[in-house]
């Protein structure tokens, strides 16, 4: 059975609470239930894990090494200049996936652009909590090309 580590960085813990139009009425309760229930459909095994600290971020990340499989991570605010996630995720080279619950292309000029990304296999956004079950089963299956 695979293990993925979930990393949700900050304010992910305010889902329901902040800025509804763009994140929707669901809390982070129920993010964390839908990502259970997308792991055990696919047998996989999940840890969740949400800070508003990078530290905290890297230091999982780091510790996600010979632990896991792969990395489903929302950077968040992170996202956009944390080159210190990117080299936690280059340093471990594990299979990561960047899911963001809104399209980030699609909203202020300054989201446009992820540094972590250059981390990861490839990215998901705008199909809101959908996008982590995505990841979850793009990583069950995920071989690294040679």
């Amino acid at each position: 059975m695979r293990r993925i580590l979930v990393l949700n960085g900050p304010n992910i813990n305010m889902l329901g609470t902040r800025e509804k139009a763009i994140y929707g009425r669901r809390d982070y309760e129920s993010l964390c239930a839908y990502i259970r229930s997308a792991a055990a459909r696919l047998g996989v095994e999940v840890e969740l894990l949400q800070s508003n600290y990078e530290g905290d971020i890297v230091t999982a990340i780091q510790k996600a090494y010979g632990q896991f499989d792969g990395i489903v991570i929302n950077p968040a605010a992170f996202t956009h200049y944390s080159v210190a996630i990117l080299d936690a995720l280059k340093a471990v080279n594990l299979p990561a996936i960047e899911v963001h619950i809104s399209n980030i292309h699609k909203r202020e000029e300054f989201r446009h652009h992820s540094v972590t990304v250059a981390g990861c296999v490839g990215q998901i956004c705008g199909l809101g909590f959908a996008g982590y079950a995505l990841a979850l089963e793009a990583l069950s299956v995920y071989e690294p090309e040679e």
